[in-house]
């Protein structure tokens, strides 16, 4: 009985996640970190970046990223970064001010690690002179800052207004690819199959997005051996949101990620582990950035099922 309903649950929050992505128009999918520790971020970061209709945010709080999926006639990732930002919340992009930081709950509030091109947290002050939502998004976005409703003391907090920091640090050219793999997987934990659909179509985006002249020539070789196939499953896993059917394509696109990731420069550990049960007792395995298992293949049902099997530094 107890199991009937939580599968009646998961069912109605499928139905509802896939009836928000549905209802948004010349929708557009994007993938940022925001920085958070537990399930009240999740539910503060999701309120304040959602608008019905128009901007639907998905944060996994394990993995830090969030799937953004909006309307870019009636608005962009900068706006919904800014409202998320106001309710204390850092990204890569925009910095929370600090007295909204502050006022976080102390479960929720996460190591301020973030840095926009360099600016330090507290330097960056960002208010909003209506807190109401946005009635028309597309006249916001077209509007001087100083007409708009949301303005900042510095331009620091600017993602497009602050000079960029030069690195010498080396990029790997697949770290894109990885992340949007991670947030498929999470999704699959959480046997999500509308939002394992929509990550899988930023997937094949950073997927054909790969430049083949920064890679090395043993990457290059990898690369080429697995591209076709990489790209084949991700986009099967895109067309569907029936979670048996995508974890099928999941165990293949994991075998050619593991071959992808075992001749690039990963930034930190990476662990190859192993599901002994799925495909009728042949196993597969997946990645993770952690050691802890959370098995993808059958997510709450058997989610501590499988072990690591090798650790890729």
């Amino acid at each position: 009985m107890i199991f009937i309903k939580k599968l009646l649950i998961a069912f109605i929050v499928l139905l509802s996640i896939t009836s928000s992505h549905a209802q948004i128009k010349n929708s557009k999918t994007e993938t940022v970190k925001i920085y958070g520790n537990c399930g009240t971020c999740e539910k503060k970061i999701e309120k304040a970046g959602n608008i019905k209709g128009v901007a639907s945010v998905d944060w996994n709080k394990d993995s830090k990223m969030a799937v953004l999926v909006y309307d870019a006639s009636r608005t962009n990732k900068d706006e919904i970064l800014k409202r998320i930002a106001l309710a204390g919340y850092d990204s890569d992009d925009f910095l929370a001010p600090s007295d909204a930081y502050s006022k976080l709950d102390a479960c929720c509030q996460y190591d301020r690690t973030a840095k926009v091109k360099g600016a330090k947290a507290d330097d960056s002050k960002m208010v909003m002179t209506d807190s109401k939502p946005m009635q028309d998004m597309s006249a916001m976005s077209t509007t001087k800052a100083d007409d708009s409703k949301m303005v900042m003391d510095h331009a620091v907090a600017m993602k497009d207004t602050v000079a960029p920091v030069v690195s010498t640090e080396i990029i790997n050219p697949f770290k894109s690819v990885f992340e949007n793999y991670f947030l498929l997987k999470d999704a699959l934990i959480q046997t999500k199959g509308s939002v394992s659909a929509t990550v899988s179509k930023s997937l094949l985006t950073t997927l054909d997005a790969v430049k083949m002249e920064t890679l090395t020539p043993e990457s290059h070789t990898v690369w080429m051996k697995v591209m076709k196939d990489l790209m084949f499953d991700a986009e099967h896993i895109s067309e569907t949101q029936d979670v048996g059917h995508q974890r099928e394509h999941f165990a293949s696109l994991s075998k050619n990620m593991y071959a992808l990731m075992k001749v690039s420069k990963s930034e930190t550990e990476t662990y190859y582990q192993f599901c002994p049960m799925f495909n009728k007792g042949k196993g597969a395995n997946w990645l993770s950035k952690t050691d802890e298992i959370k098995n993808p293949y059958y997510g709450s049902q058997m989610l501590s099922c499988g072990r690591t099997v090798e650790t890729i530094k």
